[in-house]
C-alpha cells in the first residue's frame, strides 16, 4: 500500500471518528462534564499520548523562527477551534453541527485568497455562495425546542468559529508538516494547547465529579480523547504529508453523512426539512469548491 493510499485512508478515518463524534460527545455534556472542562480532558490526555509515543517518532528540535507558527497552530487547532465547537455542541445539535462543520473546505478556499492571494474561480465562488446560503440558512431557521439544546443559533454560529480556526489551523500547519514529523508536532502542539487552555477550561475541569461518573460518562470520554483527539489529529497530520489541505478539509463530504446516520440511528437527533436542505446546500457549495478545473496528474491532491 502506497503512502498517498495510506493518507487517504487516514483521512477517512478521521472524519468517520469526527462523524461518530457529534453524538457520542453530546451525550456526555452538560450532565456530567461542561463544554469548557472536556476540553481541559481532550488536551491533557492528548499531551500525554503523543508525549507518550514520542519516542517513534525521529529526536527533532524545533528552529527558533517555526515557534511562532507553532503557537499560532495550537492556539488556532487546540484551543479555540476545540472550546467553539464543543460549546456550540452543548447548546446545539448532533445533525446541525455535522452539517456546519463541512464549511471547513469553503472557509480554506476564502482564507487562502486572503493570505496566499489564491485566484478564486467562478465555480469556486458559486460554491462558496451556495454553501454560506446553506449554513446561514441552518442558523437563522434551524430552531427546535429542545432540552439539551438551549441557544441552537449561537451554538451553530460558534460551528461556524470553529470551521473557520479549523480552516487557519490546516493552511498554517501544511508548512510545518512539511518540515517536521506528525509525531513532533502534535506533542508541541497539545503542550502548548494546555496552556493556551487554561484560563477558560479550568474552572469547569475541577468542577467534574470523576467519583460519580457512570461508565457511560466514561467510555465516551475515552472516545473523544482517545479517537476524536489522539487519532484524528495524527490522522490528519499524516495525510497531510502527502495531501493538499484542501484535499483533507475535502473529506468532510462524509461527515454529515456518518454524523447524520449515527445521530437519527441512536434516537439522539431527528431529521427535519430545514436541516435536509441546508444540509444539500452546503454539500453542494463544498463540492463546487473542491472541485477542480483539470486534472494535475503530476502534483498532489
Amino acid at each position: 500500500m502506497n503512502k498517498r493510499t495510506l493518507a487517504i485512508l487516514a483521512a477517512l478515518g478521521a472524519t468517520t471518528i469526527y462523524g461518530l463524534n457529534h453524538t457520542i460527545a453530546k451525550g456526555v455534556m452538560p450532565l456530567y462534564v461542561q463544554p469548557f472542562g472536556f476540553i481541559m480532558i481532550r488536551v491533557l490526555g492528548a499531551t500525554a499520548l503523543f508525549w507518550g509515543i514520542s519516542f517513534l517518532g525521529p529526536k527533532e528540535k524545533i528552529e527558533k523562527k517555526d515557534w511562532g507558527r507553532i503557537v499560532l497552530c495550537s492556539l488556532f487547532g487546540m484551543a479555540i477551534n476545540m472550546l467553539a465547537f464543543f460549546k456550540g455542541l452543548d447548546l446545539s445539535t448532533p445533525i446541525n453541527s455535522a452539517v456546519l462543520v463541512t464549511t471547513t473546505p469553503i472557509i480554506v478556499v476564502i482564507l487562502s485568497a486572503v493570505l496566499i492571494k489564491e485566484h478564486i474561480r467562478f465555480v469556486k465562488g458559486l460554491g462558496i455562495g451556495i454553501g454560506l446560503i446553506g449554513a446561514v440558512f441552518l442558523i437563522v431557521y434551524g430552531h427546535e425546542v429542545r432540552q439539551d439544546a438551549p441557544n441552537i443559533t449561537l451554538g451553530n454560529i460558534l460551528f461556524l468559529v470553529n470551521a473557520l480556526f479549523f480552516g487557519l489551523y490546516l493552511i498554517l500547519t501544511k508548512k510545518l508538516i512539511a518540515k517536521y514529523h506528525p509525531i513532533t508536532l502534535m506533542k508541541w502542539f497539545f503542550l502548548i494547547g494546555i496552556f493556551l487552555n487554561l484560563p477558560i477550561a479550568l474552572p469547569e475541569f475541577l468542577e467534574i465529579s470523576w467519583s460519580t461518573l457512570p461508565a457511560e460518562a466514561l467510555w465516551k470520554i475515552g472516545f473523544v480523547v482517545l479517537g476524536t483527539t489522539f487519532c484524528t489529529y495524527l490522522f490528519n497530520a499524516y495525510a497531510l504529508t502527502q495531501l493538499k489541505a484542501s484535499t483533507v478539509s475535502a473529506f468532510v463530504y462524509l461527515q454529515p453523512v456518518v454524523g447524520i446516520l449515527f445521530a437519527v440511528v441512536s434516537g439522539k437527533d431527528s431529521l427535519s426539512t430545514v436541516k435536509i436542505a441546508a444540509a444539500s446546500l452546503v454539500l453542494l457549495g463544498v463540492y463546487l469548491v473542491s472541485k477542480k478545473a483539470k486534472p494535475d496528474p503530476l502534483g498532489p491532491s
